[in-house]
């Protein structure tokens, strides 16, 4: 099954849109100083966010240099790819996705928003378990600007940036505690992190599950478009892989 649903897009050079590979684009632009590298893979440091860069079109030595990074049987976290995994990877996950672009979005500041930061991550942590927003870790906050609201000194929502490629920046960790769910707090904060994008003079995306539509909706209503489907997936590196004669040889670290 191809990973993405949509050709990626190209600009009059013929050059790929930096959302087209956005972990990859983040990695080797604005948020290069996070790369770790392992030939020509990217990712991200482990507690920072999961996700692993591959090239446009990966070849075999670029899944054997993936699994280096990840070692014999570690979990890989991928999107945006043009080609699956090799056949002998076990996808663990899988889920359809779609990106979001800024195309009216009324961004303002929010009163009530407060700047989030490294000593606020356990209550982040706190309310991402609750909520499950998708993958928040101990130093995503790192990635950007977190702005959350508290009721009675409690953090009730939260939404921040992510991935940062050239001139745009993703809008993530949107996340609302059930108690506070109906009173728009999730919208504000998304504008009011859009605000700041703006203010830098980029452009906000963000990607969310296909099957959320409510979701989709919300950001639909908000001034957000669709530009493109995706694909998220979880693999397994094998716990061997091919020599070039063909024998099978332990996975490295």
């Amino acid at each position: 099954m191809p990973q993405n649903h949509t050709r990626p897009r190209t600009d009059a050079t013929s050059r790929p849109h930096p959302l087209d590979n956005p972990a990859r684009s983040s990695l080797t632009g604005p948020h290069a100083h996070f790369a770790e590298r392992h030939g020509r893979i990217l990712r991200y440091p482990v507690d920072v966010t999961p996700w692993i860069a591959l090239p446009d079109v990966p070849d075999a030595q670029d899944w054997a240099d993936v699994a280096g990074l990840a070692g014999p049987g570690g979990s890989v976290a991928l999107a945006a790819l043009q080609a699956p995994p090799p056949q002998d990877w076990e996808i663990v996950f899988r889920a359809e996705g779609v990106q979001l672009v800024d195309d009216s979005v009324a961004a303002a500041p929010d009163p009530e928003a407060v700047r989030l930061g490294p000593q606020d991550v356990p209550e982040m942590l706190d309310l991402v378990a609750r909520t499950r927003p998708g993958p928040f870790l101990p130093r995503t906050v790192e990635m950007g600007t977190y702005l959350g609201i508290r009721r009675g000194g409690t953090l009730v929502a939260m939404a921040g940036e992510r991935l940062h490629p050239p001139g745009w920046t993703e809008i993530s960790g949107v996340c609302t505690d059930e108690s506070v769910r109906g009173q728009g707090l999730a919208s504000r904060l998304v504008l009011a992190v859009a605000h700041g994008v703006r203010e830098r003079g980029e452009t906000p995306f963000l990607h969310a599950s296909a099957s959320n539509t409510g979701a989709v909706r919300l950001y639909e209503s908000i001034g957000f478009r669709l530009r493109r489907r995706t694909e998220f997936l979880s693999a397994l590196v094998p716990a061997t892989l091919p020599s070039a004669d063909g024998t099978r040889r332990p996975s490295l670290r």
